[in-house]
Parts: structure tokens; C-alpha cells; sequence
């Protein structure tokens, strides 16, 4: 082989070589762009971290979408978005396998790159304005059968209120579309001992439905009307420990007084989840969402999760030593360690019936 000829053979190995590591590499200057679309709940911890993460990250770009846990998966699965989301994170991991499998079905494929990893956990629990929480709620402790009897009974005069306090008024989020209310007709039926296809579960969604007008479609927008509203308009919600914690200044500052926690036993567990998924994402986008990912696990940003009323997925942090932290502030009923017993989430086939008799009811 001639000289010259062993020359242009070593000049294009060296060419594709280097095509090959720039195609791999992030260029200097060159941005990714990451959709993170999270549950309502993490918007204001997740939009403090958007600031540190891009300062120490310049060529990532981080934009945040907000949406009710239910709408992220259909919204995806759909294709309703006018963006391509590159995060998602869910309340609960329980949306990301029922995507997963809807995505199955229609793609028989892999929905995300890898496994979905915790990134901050909550309860869900039951709030109520003080006077009104004594009444219905005399021995403090959260009682669904007391709550159902409530809402039958319509105003607080039958329940032992006083009579200018008007109805009883009862809050929950959008089953069809948010986490929490799935949750809580999840916990309302077990607490009955029954099953979703017994009549007595028709008629207590039927209650419930006819009882809550226009459910928001996120908990945090119902934790924020349940404040405005006050006693007049709104008595008892349900909703994660983490939005009482964190809007329970806010409730004092509106009303004169700030609403009491109650922890519901058994409660469940929430995890806010993300997955990084395939759909348009390329292998160097996946690798910056996975660096943002990791960045939400470490240790100043779980400390951040505190700040807004949430729990850490890691161990080692004490919540009350955190600045700012709710647990160091005396918020009534609120617990470090509260005494609950929590179960499972439920399933996607689960969910879908729940969602099918909240349609149904009337």
C-alpha cells in the first residue's frame, strides 16, 4: 500500500472517529433543553431547585410544566402537549406504570430509559378549620364514617354546629384528574370494608359527587381555595401533608387562624416519581435529565423538598434541623413520627374504576 494511500485511509478513520465522539458529546455553548413536567404539588420547590440546577448547569435549560397527576399521563399518551416533555414526575409511581402499560399496548415498546426514581414523598391527610374540626371530629382523630354522615346531613345544625355556620361543605381534588382524590375515594371505600362494585359504593360516591362542586383538578389549587373560601364555604378537605405544611402560614395570615392537620390511619404514602421517557428524547437529552434527576436526590435539594412540607427519600436528615423547616414551627396536629399505619396505592385497574363510578354518579 503506497504512502499516500495509507495517509487518506488514517485521515478518514480519524474523520469518523471524531464525527462520531462529536455526535456524543455536548458542544460547548450549546443548549439542551429539558420538559420537566411534575405534578402541582412540586411547583414551588421544583422552580427554587430550576434556579441552582441551570447556575451549575449553564448548557442545560430546564423548563417546568405543571399538570394534575392524571392529566401528565393522558396528556402524554394523547399527544396533547404543544411541547416534548423529557421528565415526568407524578405524584405516585403508580401513573408511570399505568403509562407504561398504555404505552405498551399502543407502542409495544419501552416508555422510559430507565427505571423510575423517587424524588420526595408525602401522606395524605384531613384539614379542617378548628371549631368546625371539634364538632365533627370531637376525640381528634379523622373519622370517614363522621365525614359521610356530615355530608348527608347537608348543615351543621344537624351535626351539632352552630346554625349561622350555613352547610357543610367538603373538599377533594378531581378524581379523574389529580392523585389526592383518587386517594381519597380509595381510602373512603376501605374504610367501609367493601367493594367497588358493591351498591353501598355507589351511593357514597353519589354523596360525595353531589357534596363537592366543581373538584379542582390539583390538590394544591384546592388547598388554595379551601383557604380563601374559609369556614363559610369550606369546613374539612383532604389533601398531601406537604401543601397544609407549607400553606399554613398562609391560612392564619387569610383567616385569623390557621386550620388544624389530621392524620388519617391507614393513609397512604405518596411518591413523587420521575421517569425519563423515550418518546422524541435522544440518548445526550436522556443523559442531562438524568443528571437533573440525580441532582433532585442530593442531599441540598432534598433539603429543599423539607422546606416545602415534604419528606426526603434519603435517610440521614433530621427535618426539624433543616432551616425554615414546618416540622420546627408548631403547626397544629402536624407530627414528626405521626402514629399511622399507611398501605398501598392503588392499582391503574384500580384507579379506572373509581374514575368510572365518579362518571357515573349523580
Amino acid at each position: 500500500m503506497s504512502k499516500d494511500k495509507s495517509q487518506k485511509i488514517l485521515t478518514s478513520v480519524l474523520i469518523s472517529a471524531t464525527s462520531l465522539g462529536l455526535a456524543y458529546l455536548p458542544l460547548p455553548g450549546v443548549n439542551q433543553i429539558i420538559y420537566v413536567v411534575s405534578g402541582t404539588e412540586l411547583t414551588e420547590p421544583l422552580k427554587q431547585i430550576e434556579t441552582k440546577f441551570e447556575q451549575e448547569n449553564p448548557n442545560t435549560k430546564l423548563e417546568l410544566k405543571f399538570q394534575g397527576s392524571q392529566d401528565i399521563v393522558n396528556n402524554y399518551i394523547d399527544e396533547k402537549n404543544d411541547f416534548n416533555p423529557t421528565v415526568l414526575i407524578p405524584a405516585s409511581a403508580e401513573f408511570l406504570d399505568e403509562l407504561e402499560q398504555r404505552w405498551r399496548s399502543q407502542n409495544q415498546s419501552d416508555a422510559f430509559y430507565e427505571q423510575p426514581e423517587k424524588i420526595a414523598k408525602t401522606f395524605l391527610v384531613g384539614i379542617a378549620w378548628p371549631e368546625r374540626g371539634k364538632i365533627i371530629f370531637p376525640d381528634g382523630r379523622f373519622d370517614w364514617k363522621k365525614l359521610e354522615k356530615a355530608m348527608e346531613d347537608g348543615n351543621w345544625q344537624k351535626i351539632g354546629g352552630q346554625n349561622n355556620w350555613g352547610s357543610f361543605d367538603f373538599l377533594t381534588t378531581d378524581p379523574t384528574r389529580s392523585n389526592s382524590g383518587q386517594i381519597t375515594l380509595n381510602l373512603w371505600v376501605k374504610s367501609k370494608g367493601k367493594n367497588l362494585n358493591d351498591p353501598q359504593i355507589e351511593e357514597l360516591f353519589r354523596t360525595i359527587k353531589n357534596s363537592v362542586y366543581l373538584p379542582p383538578r390539583s390538590t394544591d389549587i384546592l388547598l388554595q381555595e379551601f383557604i380563601t373560601r374559609g369556614s363559610n364555604d369550606a369546613d374539612v378537605a383532604t389533601v398531601y401533608e406537604s401543601n397544609a405544611l407549607y400553606r399554613y402560614s398562609q391560612s392564619s395570615l387569610n383567616q385569623g387562624k390557621p386550620y388544624q392537620i389530621y392524620y388519617l390511619s391507614p393513609t397512604v404514602e405518596t411518591v413523587a416519581t420521575a421517569a425519563i421517557v423515550r418518546r422524541n428524547v435522544g440518548n445526550q437529552k436522556a443523559k442531562a435529565a438524568q443528571k437533573f434527576i440525580n441532582y433532585l436526590q442530593e442531599p441540598e435539594q432534598q433539603k429543599v423538598f423539607i422546606q416545602y412540607g415534604f419528606r426526603p427519600v434519603i435517610n440521614g436528615i433530621d427535618l426539624q434541623s433543616v432551616p425554615n423547616s414546618p416540622w420546627s414551627q408548631n403547626i397544629p396536629g402536624s407530627e414528626i413520627n405521626p402514629p399511622v399505619n399507611t398501605i398501598e396505592p392503588p392499582k391503574p385497574q384500580t384507579i379506572g374504576e373509581i374514575q368510572r363510578l365518579w362518571e357515573r354518579a349523580n
